[in-house]
């Protein structure tokens, strides 16, 4: 039959017209849809000149003084690397599973994305995927997916589609791919295929395995359902379709495959979560600083830097090492003292029972004060705390949830110690551990940044320091003997201790010191006068005021870690006092020094180097003899060490002060309300609640090499003249005629 006569017969058919109809009126749509696209109609579309300078949020990166990765603050975390950084197994594997013909296609696989159309306009399957090349999800991860009223999934690929041409005319496909991989979604809200290596490997990609690449480009399918910190098994069974994929287009070699799907799966997972990880204190209190000095810098164009999306560089003080051997040190001691704490108490805990602790930190919530504020009545308030909620709980043995009230949760955390601890270089002041407390996602107050606390007898030193630097032979003899004194309401202060002591035996400032003996501090303070001993620690750094009394010399006063650390390494640092930091440059992505910060060290000193060598003897006493020698008799450590130990009244703050030639560390212990101290001496004094924390942790260093500079170190050899003024009885005995016309307990007035 001749061609143009069935032609003419088969188009008299009302179906086949309908059809050709249909047909036609499907492309019509889909032309006039393309067009409508391509010049706006539903959005604008990046231009090639948007494209060629493609902007993309990055995450600031923190680093430890080695260049170590700390942490990361982000919206999006995301960290590019550049091409060459990329293994050729990780980009064999990507290409092997998401889009085998990467190399021969324009950024557009027609045929696959067909499909797609199909199934979405006839099939009406929104969930309709597939057709997808590594250029076309670029553009989607550059500029994500609108919702529509009708075929969203249609515009979003045509979108996508005039997007993916432009970017290969621009772009190379090794910039493609380096591209796609620095913006790509992993699990755990992870961008970019750094951060998803230091996430759930702990390395960079550069060092990836063939199964580690494997694992992160088989997550790219569904990173949920195949996260592999959730679901380890389904997602080795994923990167084994990966591998598969790499042998079926000749990126792997079929003897390869067997070895390969047979390795054991093994993640070594490291959170950037903001609360969680290394140094989550010592992160948020950069933060804050960065936030500050961020504010008066300007870029090139003359905006304001942004942390979370510019991908600066913060370049820190903190030792990485040395801080994950500080947090391990703290736990180790705090977790046993909490439990000693606890069973010291017994079942007449101040947080177990309905005491005025417990309804002071209640009236004290915000939420209670606003019930108040709105009229509510005790009983009503009550009420409403006492209703029960599944909450998670923190807790030395594992954090566990249970079905509790507010009042419940608040007896909870009531009992819990908390500590800081602060290690600082003292030539400088650079910070190298910083521990705010116990756990950062349950306890937010720092305890280095924020909190001011009693110091007890760490300020002792400061007393004798303004003592020897006014003149006083270091071999003055002060009695043991109590005084109360009148003008202070009849104030007697009093040595640690419950054995009587013999009021006619005479401690040198040396035995005193060491021996934190309280009595005699006092008079070391009235022997120099309190203006001198305040004038003194003015110039140590100390800018808090102090309470301008006797008892100033047993610590009473409040100050911040911080400045107290500061002002301990004037004794190792030519009597000059530090300001701790913690930021020493800052970086913006591409290389560039934005700002810079040099050590405030001070540029006088707060006392003469004879009286600095005269409190190191005495503090190497304090060690060797003292109160904290049981750094050397049950801790073992023989380093070069100077410290001072201080407890503070009812025995609420335990501190311990720890100076080597390159180290100053001090540590603090107690609970966060001032109301609770420790049951006993025994146990809150600061050789037992805080001396640990520093021991474990200088044990540690000891064993590792890396820190040779620091536990190898020896002090200055002492001069002669200072040895000489020290070579004396540590005691002396009144005479018998002293004796017989002294008084136990002398009344007079402090001068």
């Amino acid at each position: 039959m001749d061609f143009r006569v069935w032609l003419k017969k088969i188009t008299k058919n009302k179906w086949v017209k309908w059809i050709v109809i249909v047909i036609t009126s499907i492309l019509l749509f889909l032309v006039g849809l393309y067009i409508s696209i391509y010049f706006g109609f539903f959005g604008k579309l990046p231009t090639t000149e948007d494209l060629s300078s493609i902007k993309q949020e990055q995450a600031t990166q923190l680093l430890d003084k080695n260049g170590k990765l700390i942490g990361k603050y982000y919206i999006f975390d995301r960290q590019p690397v550049t091409f060459n950084d990329l293994p050729q197994h990780l980009i064999d594997a990507l290409v092997a599973t998401e889009d085998s013909r990467f190399y021969e296609h324009d950024g557009i696989d027609n045929i696959s994305l067909m499909r797609v159309f199909v199934k979405n306009l006839i099939l009406q399957d929104k969930s309709a995927g597939g057709g997808s090349t590594i250029t076309l999800q670029l553009a989607k991860n550059l500029y994500g997916r609108k919702n529509y009223a009708m075929f969203s999934m249609l515009i979003n690929k045509f979108k996508e589609s005039i997007i993916a041409k432009r970017i290969e005319e621009i772009y190379s496909k090794n910039e493609i791919l380096t591209l796609y991989l620095n913006t790509v979604p992993f699990s755990d809200n992870t961008y970019g295929i750094e951060s998803a290596s230091l996430k759930f490997f702990n390395k960079s990609v550069n060092e990836l395995s063939k199964n580690e690449a494997a694992t992160l480009v088989g997550t790219l399918k569904a990173n949920t359902y195949y996260n592999p910190r959730l679901h380890l098994e389904r997602c080795k069974g994923r990167r084994d379709v990966v591998l598969n994929q790499m042998v079926n287009y000749n990126y792997l070699s079929v003897d390869s495959l067997e070895y390969y799907t047979n390795q054991e799966l093994k993640l070594d997972y490291r959170s950037f979560n903001h609360d969680v990880g290394v140094a989550p204190y010592f992160r948020e209190e950069v933060k804050k600083q960065l936030l500050a000095i961020l504010d008066s810098i300007k870029t090139p164009d003359g905006d304001s830097y942004n942390l979370y999306k510019d991908g600066l560089v913060v370049h820190t003080t903190l030792d990485y090492e040395m801080q994950e051997i500080a947090e391990t040190a703290m736990k180790s001691h705090v977790s046993k003292l909490q439990h000693d704490f606890e069973a010291s108490y017994g079942k007449k805990a101040p947080w177990n029972q309905n005491t005025k602790i417990l309804k002071s930190v209640i009236n004290n919530l915000p939420v209670v004060k606003r019930y108040k504020a709105l009229g509510l009545s005790d009983s009503q308030i009550e009420d409403s705390l006492s209703l029960k909620r599944n909450v998670e709980l923190f807790s030395w043995q594992g954090d566990t949830i249970r079905n509790i009230s507010a009042i419940d949760s608040l007896r909870h955390y009531l009992k819990f110690l908390n500590t800081g601890m602060l290690s600082i270089e003292p030539s400088t002041g650079a910070v190298r551990t910083y521990i705010g407390g116990i756990d950062y996602r349950f306890f937010k107050y720092d305890h280095i940044s924020q909190s001011e606390r009693q110091v007890g007898s760490t300020f002792k030193p400061f007393v004798y320091t303004a003592a020897i630097e006014d003149g006083l032979d270091p071999c003055t003899y002060f009695s043991l003997n109590e005084v109360t004194y009148t003008n202070y309401n009849d104030w007697t202060p009093s040595n640690a201790g419950s054995k009587e002591e013999d009021p006619y035996i005479n401690y040198t400032l040396e035995n005193a010191l060491s021996n934190s003996v309280n009595t005699i501090s006092v008079k070391v303070l009235e022997k120099v006068g309190i203006p001198k001993v305040l004038e003194q620690v003015e110039k140590l750094g100390i800018s808090k005021e102090l309470p301008n009394k006797p008892s100033l010399a047993l610590g009473v006063g409040e100050i911040n870690l911080k400045e107290l650390t500061g002002a301990y390494a004037s004794y190792v640092n030519n009597s000059k006092a530090v300001k701790p930091f913690y930021i020493t440059k800052i970086e913006d992505k591409f290389g560039n020094v934005i700002a810079s910060f040099n050590p405030d060290v001070s540029k006088k000193q707060a006392f003469s180097n004879y009286t600095r060598q005269v409190m190191l003897e005495m503090m190497k006493s304090t060690v060797n003899k003292g109160t904290a020698s049981r750094l050397r008799n049950t801790y073992g450590l023989n380093n070069a060490i100077a410290g001072k130990t201080g407890t503070t009244q009812h025995n609420r703050d335990g501190w311990f002060v720890a100076l080597t030639p390159n180290l100053v560390t001090i540590t603090w212990v107690g609970n966060d309300n001032h109301s609770i101290g420790f049951k006993s001496t025994a146990i809150g004094q600061g050789s037992n609640s805080a001396l640990p924390i520093f021991a474990k942790f200088y044990q540690k260093l000891n064993k590792d090499k890396r820190f040779d500079k620091i536990t190898n170190a020896k002090f200055e050899t002492t001069t002669e003249d200072v040895l000489e003024d020290l070579s004396c009885e540590p005691t002396k005995r009144d005479g018998f005629i002293k004796r017989l016309f002294k008084k136990k307990n002398k009344k007079k007035k402090f001068n």
